[in-house]
């Protein structure tokens, strides 16, 4: 077999003329190209062959009885299964008029008898190359329309094939589940009407712009109503359908969020909660930590008031006196009073606003003057543990949005617990309390000490709840000073310095870096 005959042999010529020896010179000019060669001598045994083997090519002659080529050629062009063959008008009539009336039914070529071998080898081959190409093509094209099909029945998302003025033109079987109606009830019907049938202003109208201007969509929680005349909300994106930059209406991909929004608005509910119970622990935690301190704090509010009480007898003995009564020492005295006053008022203001709950909102502060007050207020536990606080804090520091209860506590914690692990290990380095600018929108507050350091497993389990390295802690201290740190914005950790202790750092966002409306929500 030669490489032509191997390209032919899937090729199926059909030669059709009622001669005998017409016929039989066809069939010796082609029976050595390799093709599979049908043969018919009236137009009815033609169509059968046609109908039964579908070939590629028809040689087809025109004078023929009862059925001449013409009607052969009409009816085989009728029939979808045999309308793709190229018919080859064989005949003797050679005027134009035949011509014409051959190619005006449907005939692909026309060869004048008495033909030429070489004339008819030629163009049988060409027209059977255009014709398995093509069928190839078409074969490839119900593939890909297949796979479309497959493809578009599986998605979830309804999808709407719309005319420029909203009429569907294509649905898919999620779409109709989802509108409760059929794929072929929905087909035909206006998008606008069918969704949105109280709708004044059509223009104003979901996927209306896509279909009359071509502006694509993307829009959520739009109301549509179903066929049966419920509504859900939905999820749309519409895209303007075009044809050479031609507008021809648009696809609509949507889905039922119906399920979406109950979730949202359930996590919604669930995050108020924890929300709640955060705040409720924190606050639980401060209250815990006064608890703790209270003893000092006993002492500390008690000092300024025996020294006014001395203060007060002092002033009554000097008003005693009935001859002249030293007014210049009584004011002094009475100064001294005031000023013993306000040291035990400061004491009580700091722990009222230590253990209030926070406000609903952030504020901008100020770093440095947020840690001189916490310094102040740890002195109870400084003094409790023999120890010393020391600031180091440069002149320049930009203020953070924070909220201030929220931050004094996390740093009052791990000051203390700075304090303890110093007096621990019985040594005399005071801890230092330093804040910084880093390079990532944020300042960071470290809390240094050379304490006995932190246990093996302090990187998996310091921050959980529970987990304690004290004889009597509860383990919500450090947990609770990772949740509000996180609620501000902010980030906390530790260090193992080289030369021991621990040292613990919390950052916060500066003000002013993509903040502000954060800070705005939380007020509100």
């Amino acid at each position: 077999m030669t490489e032509s005959d191997s390209a032919n042999s899937e090729i199926t010529v059909l030669l059709v003329d009622d001669n005998p020896q017409n016929l039989k010179v066809l069939y010796e000019t082609l029976k050595d190209k390799g093709y599979r060669l049908l043969i018919a001598n009236e137009g009815e045994k033609a169509l059968d062959l046609a109908h039964r083997h579908h070939p590629e090519v028809i040689l087809l002659d025109i004078m023929m009885p009862e059925m001449d080529g013409y009607e052969v050629c009409q009816r085989l062009k009728a029939n979808p299964e045999t309308a793709d063959c190229a018919v080859v008008f064989l005949s003797a009539l050679d005027d134009l008029q035949a011509k014409v009336k051959g190619f005006s039914l449907g005939g692909a070529d026309y060869i004048s008898k008495p033909f030429q071998s070489l004339e008819v080898i030629a163009r049988v081959k060409t027209h059977a190359q255009v014709i398995r190409l093509e069928r190839q093509l078409q074969a490839r094209n119900r593939e890909l329309q297949s796979d479309q099909t497959r493809i578009l029945n599986s998605i979830s998302e309804g999808i709407y094939g719309l005319d420029e003025r909203g009429n569907i033109e294509f649905v898919n079987p999620a779409a109709a589940l989802i509108v409760r109606s059929s794929v072929d009830e929905l087909i035909g019907r206006n998008f606008f009407e069918l969704h949105f049938p109280d709708a004044s202003e059509a223009a104003d109208l979901p996927v209306h712009a896509t279909c009359q201007q071509g502006v694509a969509e993307n829009q959520r929680n739009i109301p549509m109503s179903r066929a049966d005349g419920t509504s859900f909300p939905a999820e749309y994106r519409a895209t303007p359908k075009l044809d050479n930059e031609e507008l021809h209406g648009a696809v609509v991909v949507f889905r039922d969020i119906t399920a979406d929004l109950e979730n949202e608005a359930a996590l919604e509910e669930a995050q108020a909660l924890v929300q709640e119970q955060r705040d409720q622990l924190a606050h639980t935690s401060r209250l815990t930590t006064m608890g703790e301190m209270a003893a000092g704090f006993a002492h500390e509010v008690n000092q300024p008031l025996t020294a006014i009480t001395n203060y007060a007898r002092v002033a009554k003995r000097i008003m005693s006196k009935q001859d002249a009564p030293d007014i210049t020492l009584l004011g002094e005295t009475m100064d001294k009073i005031e000023a013993q006053s306000h040291r035990a008022s400061e004491i009580i203001r700091r722990i009222r606003r230590f253990v209030k709950k926070p406000a609903t909102g952030k504020e901008v502060l100020s770093v440095p003057a947020l840690l001189e007050d916490t310094r102040q207020f740890a002195e109870v536990d400084m003094r409790n543990n023999e120890g010393g606080i020391e600031l180091l804090l440069p002149e320049s520091l930009p203020d953070v949005m924070a909220d201030p209860v929220q931050v004094q506590q996390v740093a009052l914690n791990l000051i203390r617990n700075a304090l303890e692990a110093t007096r621990s290990a019985d040594v005399a380095e005071p801890v230092k309390v330093s804040a910084s600018l880093d390079g990532a929108g944020t300042v960071r507050v470290q809390v240094r000490d050379h304490g006995v350091g932190l246990p093996p497993d302090a990187e998996d389990n310091l921050f959980l709840p529970f987990y304690t390295t004290k004889s009597d802690g509860m383990g919500i201290g450090l947990a609770t000073c990772r949740s509000l740190i996180q609620a501000q914005g902010g980030d906390i950790g530790f260090d193992r310095p080289e030369d021991g202790g621990a040292c613990f750092y919390f950052t916060l966002p500066v003000a002013g870096e993509g903040t502000g409306s954060a800070a705005a929500d939380g007020a509100r």
